[in-house]
């Protein structure tokens, strides 16, 4: 094994600080989070690279304009221990400068963090967060560091090393920086307990641990919950990535405040269409302190994040209303990933509607009511009253192509499908001058869909044949990426199953690219498969490839009247209706006479007051 060629460790004494807290501790964890949390997260916004300012920036938004309608965690995302990440994507392991102390614990980047300088770690940013009524939070991964394993450093108030602890089996697919630790191993549980030691000094209130719950690691879980535990820091423990197993509920509910439901979240409709799948599954288990997540709010502005540079959100404004809407019927936590000094008015009203938020936090008997597939209603109810609440879905759609006019589909393609991909031979309609090579997502939550279209070759009238790669596209979207020519989406050769392609185009899902093509063009030829960066992981990839000579993007659907049955919620007599999101009183029905109106893609939220006899 190589050691790295580069790795600075933070040797200088820690100043231990005694918690702060001004109540008295409360060992029940579940009473940490008695509401859903709520509050800001570096991710979607910068990525793997957010530095102090930018960290103090959105805390003094949120301390300004949002405090008083309950967001209160400010969290520091993934890998601010190295020092030279600068961008939205990762570092490769062998050009990462990692920050560790002497016990093998990842430190602060002082480049990136100036005030953590001389052993004093996030406790300066923690200190400032506090100081605005704000609490702190940072995310790390499952395991310890390679660095620490490969420099044999000692582990805290153990006679044991790194070394001694670690094990290779189930290393993290996409982020090699960490080992797993084995649990029986003398020395495993001390070194989980002198980080959460070292996180307590620091004054963080809340950690959001990677690589954890998929695949489920029960061991590390136990050994993160009692390390936690033995701090006397009420530390809220929030599990990622998703989609956490279903049938772990009962241990989750047993150590975790949160867990996520899905896979990492962004702003297309597809995965917000397939939340509300993967929401009602989930919504037996929510209980109070204890909250399945459906991941991060993609909204607003986003800067240099993974998937999102200088842009704000794909979603409509009634994509929004749906996500948020959606997000508070389930009781997810609502951590906003955009930049929040460059929110704009609409987008600060989703955060400070008090109606709606008061339904987030105190509602009960969350659920799916019904789902027709075009429209979805959910209820809940208010524990101090007879009232009801009722939120009705327009889900027309899939909101990325119309399947009306395609001349291909090749069905789920996935690690399943013989050779990972799909031969293509396509007769094209006489005359076409416009082909539309699509890529869908399996609709199963799961971000890793590189796919390549490899040797796609245009048929002419005359016998000759012309690569599409030598024509210039006329438009081109994908997921995540940019997509590539004679290369992977991700920059690499073009690999289906260990075969490397010269020829072809490398995209991800969602994807769309459009070509104009001659006259005389009669058949379309090609090998559709999956790129090995995605069929690599553990998890497994799956997209749905699709031809179309017609633009396959959905026309602006009508908004849809969708009836709701009173009696059916157990409302038997008349009853008012509050609008929620509009803040509008719409008068007295009864039996089946409300029918709202709601836009494509779009959400209404209602309060239902019986009257009085």
């Amino acid at each position: 094994m190589t050691l790295k060629s580069v790795i600075k460790i933070a040797c200088l004494a820690l100043v231990i600080v005694a918690c702060n807290s001004k109540e008295k501790y409360d060992p029940n964890f579940k009473n940490w989070a008695k509401t859903p949390p709520m509050g800001w997260n570096s991710w979607d916004c910068f990525g793997p690279s957010v530095v102090e300012d930018e960290v103090k920036a959105n805390a003094d938004y949120i301390a300004k304009h949002l405090k008083d309608f309950g967001w209160e965690y400010i969290v520091v995302d993934i890998r601010w221990y190295v020092d030279n990440q600068t961008t939205g994507h990762y570092n490769a392991y062998d050009k990462s400068d990692f920050i560790l102390d002497e016990y093998g614990r990842y430190m602060p980047s002082p480049t990136r963090f100036p005030s953590s300088v001389n052993g004093a770690g996030f406790k300066p940013l923690a200190d400032y967060v506090h100081s605005l009524g704000l609490k702190f939070g940072i995310h790390i991964m499952r395991g310890v560091p390679k660095e620490a394993v490969f420099n044999k450093m000692p582990i805290k108030n153990s006679d044991k090393t790194a070394a001694d602890i670690y094990s290779t089996d189930f290393e993290c697919t996409w982020l090699q920086d960490n080992y797993t630790v084995l649990k029986d191993k003398p020395g495993a549980q001390e070194y989980y307990n002198s980080m959460l030691d070292l996180y307590a000094e620091w004054g963080v209130d809340f950690i959001k641990v990677d690589n954890l719950s998929r695949p489920y690691h029960t061991d590390e879980i136990e050994m993160l919950r009692t390390a936690i535990d033995q701090t006397k820091r009420p530390i809220v423990l929030s599990m990622s990535p998703g989609a956490t197993p279903i049938d772990e509920h009962e241990h989750a509910t047993a150590n975790a405040n949160m867990w996520r439901t899905i896979d990492d979240f962004w702003d297309n409709w597809a995965q917000l269409n397939y939340s509300f799948e993967k929401c009602a599954e989930w919504a037996p288990y929510i209980t109070q302190g204890v909250w399945p997540d459906a991941d991060m709010l993609p909204l607003g502005k986003f800067i240099r994040g993974e998937r999102a540079t200088n842009r704000y959100t794909k979603f409509t404004k009634d994509e929004q209303y749906t996500l948020m809407t959606l997000w508070t019927m389930f009781k997810s936590p609502l951590m906003f990933g955009g930049n929040l000094p460059d929110n704009d008015d609409f987008t600060n009203t989703l955060l400070t509607n008090t109606e709606v938020l008061e339904v987030h936090s105190k509602s009960i008997n969350n659920k799916e009511w019904f789902n027709t597939g075009d429209v979805i209603g959910w209820t809940a109810d208010d524990p101090d009253s007879e009232d009801k609440f009722v939120a009705v879905f327009n889900s027309a759609g899939d909101g990325f192509v119309t399947t009306k006019n395609l001349l291909y589909r090749s069905g789920t393609v996935s690690h399943l499908t013989d050779g990972f991909g799909k031969d293509i031979d396509v007769e094209l309609p006489e005359g076409s001058t416009d082909l539309y090579l699509i890529v869908n997502d399996g609709g199963d939550g799961y971000s890793w869909d590189h796919a390549n279209w490899i040797n796609p070759t245009i048929h002419l009238e005359n016998g000759k044949t012309v690569k599409l790669t030598d024509l210039t596209w006329e438009k081109a979207v994908a997921g995540w990426g940019k997509i590539g020519i004679n290369k992977s989406i991700s920059g690499g050769e073009l690999n289906v199953k260990g075969t490397v392609y010269n020829n072809g185009i490398g995209t991800h899902s969602q994807s769309i690219i459009h070509y104009k093509i001659p006259e005389n063009s009669t058949r379309f030829t090609a090998f559709a498969g999956l790129d090995i960066a995605g069929t690599n992981t553990k998890e497994g990839t799956t997209v749905e490839f699709m031809l179309s000579t017609e633009d396959p993007t959905p026309s602006n659907e009508a908004p849809t009247e969708i009836p709701v049955n009173l009696e059916e919620l157990g409302v038997t007599g008349a009853c008012t209706i509050r609008d929620l999101w509009n803040k509008k009183d719409l008068g007295t029905f009864s039996g089946s006479e409300f029918k709202p109106v709601i836009n494509y893609h779009g959400a209404g939220l209602y309060r239902i007051s019986p009257q009085t006899k």
